[in-house]
């Protein structure tokens, strides 16, 4: 089932998402309708908060550039063991619709996490699935990706996130 994402600049964004300690079938169908939003929305990875659930979780397409991407990978209270590298690539957000930056990250990491049972796993990602997995804990600890971006281009963006506010503003009868 597709989910509402939320959008910039509602205030559950900024939320540090609660950790996962009981695991259970509810989380299937959860993760299920997570992955349904994600693809809807041309994304390669969705945090549980983007659409109003305060949990440590995320999915992702590790075969995103595959026509047949099969299962996403599921992970709960996600934690980067190691990074290594960095590189300097455009990112967008699909709670920040049409705003796009570069931002700087490592280009390598090895992540603890859980999977739908609970069982802990070790695996690492680099490129585009490193970003996406460092970019997912950030929006668990409440921070967004414009926030990586240097003060001076951030305030190129000023119009679009103004902008943006505007219609969160309309639509939120605030």
């Amino acid at each position: 089932m597709l989910r509402p994402i939320v959008l910039y600049p509602d205030p559950r964004l900024k939320l540090k998402s609660k950790p996962v300690t009981q695991f259970g079938p509810e989380f299937k169908e959860l993760a299920a309708d997570m992955t349904e939003t994600m693809r809807n929305a041309s994304g390669v990875g969705l945090a549980a908060i983007q659409i109003g659930e305060d949990i440590r979780m995320m999915v992702m397409d590790e075969h995103y550039d595959r026509e047949d991407k099969g299962e996403s990978l599921v992970m709960f209270n996600p934690e980067v063991l190691q990074e290594e590298g960095s590189e300097t690539i455009e990112e967008g957000c699909l709670s920040i619709p049409d705003v796009r930056e570069d931002v700087e990250r490592s280009f390598k990491v090895k992540v603890k996490y859980q999977d739908l049972e609970g069982k802990e796993h070790v695996s690492e990602f680099e490129g585009l699935l490193a970003r996406c997995v460092l970019h997912e804990i950030d929006h668990m600890n409440g921070q967004l990706f414009i926030q990586k971006v240097p003060a001076v281009k951030r305030l190129f963006l000023k119009r679009q996130l103004d902008e943006l506010k505007k219609n969160y503003k309309e639509a939120a009868h605030l």
